[in-house]
């Protein structure tokens, strides 16, 4: 406990008196104008975009990171189990119940860090920013020893482990040699706040000798087996729909290619549903569920990590109302921090949406803070960490500071920021 305690103190020291600023801002512009084709349009992406990036890092301990890492080792143990699978593919929607093989890439594991240790706040499937934090890691100085010492594992081996973790999702699904055409894909994608990251992730595909091109879905067409983008068959399609079921109808072609299984998708509605669905929360979140699924002791102490969670129903709605000043409210399908209520701010109109179905109750975990110099002014701002991940290992890691309920890229100060093991 002792060690627990000294940990929190250092860290907390160092996110709320280390005010140097790290982030070399014309190093990051000069490395982001190199590796995307149009430096006018990436100049005015960074304009529209004033608080994408914050201009200190976030410190952390090694045993924190270690621990976050453990969890997410137990929730893939867990995912990989039998029983758990037919629990959650039970209630999903039939395109995610066939298993083609590849295992999702770029997963996201965010977290809140308190004085009892890193607690999981949620799980998402193709999580946006790696390819940003990535640049932004290399784009650092050192402001003391910590990140000196902490730079270098920051940024090494990312754009080689990028690039084999996709070879990987395409040799799973039983492909052979190598894709010859990535499409990025999402909606309206050049409209998309992230959309800086599709042109870096288009520019590492093509440097490992691979075409790629970023397409709405709606551009795509599925004739005769084949998936094509203006008459170009795609090969591996990087999913960034937040549609997770292909539900939408200019989401028909790239359905049903990926349900004849002639093109390989990742993260796929597979993927989703097995790790991503807000639900599963309420099984990991439970020590008899996981106690049920065999896992070893190690993964079930590492399942503590996440604050207990329940589906909110007509049954349970009074006692949560009772209890809301400690629950979190999400809706199970949702991503970007949308439609979320902290019950202590929750009005008696937003409750009458949650308790109309498609919601979880999370107990809170609250966020860690770090203080930044903004204009001369030190403001605190809340902070999370995320884990990106593919099958369980860590792909880097970076943390978003923000002001609010939810990380909304709007905070003087705020947005994505190394993290720095201490």
């Amino acid at each position: 406990m002792q060690d627990e305690a000294e940990r929190w103190e250092r860290d907390t020291a160092l996110n709320q008196g280390c005010f140097c600023i790290t982030l070399e801002r014309p190093r990051l512009e000069a490395s982001l104008r190199r590796e995307a084709p149009d430096a006018r349009l990436v100049d005015a992406l960074l304009a529209e975009r004033p608080h994408l990036f914050s201009n200190s890092p976030v410190f952390i301990s090694r045993r924190d990171l270690a621990t976050m890492t453990s969890v997410v080792e137990a929730i893939e143990a867990a995912a990989g189990t039998p029983a758990y699978q037919a629990r959650v593919l039970d209630r999903a929607p039939d395109i995610a119940r066939p298993d083609f093989g590849p295992r999702g890439v770029f997963m996201g594991y965010d977290f809140h860090v308190g004085d009892d240790g890193p607690r999981l706040i949620e799980v998402n499937t193709n999580a946006g920013g790696a390819f940003l934090n990535a640049l932004l890691a290399r784009a650092q100085s050192d402001c003391c020893r910590e990140a000196q010492e902490a730079l270098t594992a920051a940024v090494g081996g990312f754009e080689a482990a990028v690039g084999e973790m996709f070879l990987a999702e395409w040799a799973l699904q039983g492909r052979t040699d190598r894709p010859r055409l990535i499409a990025i894909v999402d909606d309206t994608p050049s409209e998309q706040y992230l959309y800086p990251e599709f042109l870096l992730a288009k520019s590492l595909f093509e440097r490992r000798g691979i075409d790629a091109v970023i397409a709405d879905p709606t551009e795509l067409e599925y004739v005769h087996g084949a998936l094509s983008h203006r008459g170009r068959p795609v090969d591996l399609v990087y999913n960034r729909l937040v549609d997770f079921a292909f539900e939408a109808e200019g989401h028909r072609a790239l359905r049903n290619a990926y349900v004849d299984g002639a093109v390989v998708v990742t993260p796929s509605p597979h993927s989703h549903a097995l790790l991503a669905d807000k639900r599963n929360l309420v099984l990991l979140s439970d020590a008899n569920v996981a106690r049920s699924l065999g896992l070893s002791d190690r993964h079930r102490h590492a399942l503590s990590a996440i604050p207990r969670t329940v589906v909110v129903s007509a049954d349970n709605a009074e006692a949560l109302w009772a209890e809301r000043k400690k629950l979190f409210f999400k809706p199970s399908g949702g991503h970007g921090g949308k439609a979320v209520y902290r019950g202590d701010k929750i009005t008696r109109g937003a409750w009458a949406l949650v308790i109309g179905g498609g919601y979880i109750a999370q107990a809170i975990a609250p966020p860690s803070e770090r203080r930044i110099r903004v204009d001369g002014e030190v403001r605190s701002l809340k902070l999370d960490v995320r884990l990106y991940t593919y099958g369980g290992e860590p792909l880097l890691a970076a943390a978003r500071v923000y002001q609010g309920q939810t990380t909304n890229f709007r905070t003087p100060g705020g947005g994505f920021a190394p993290v720095y093991a201490v």
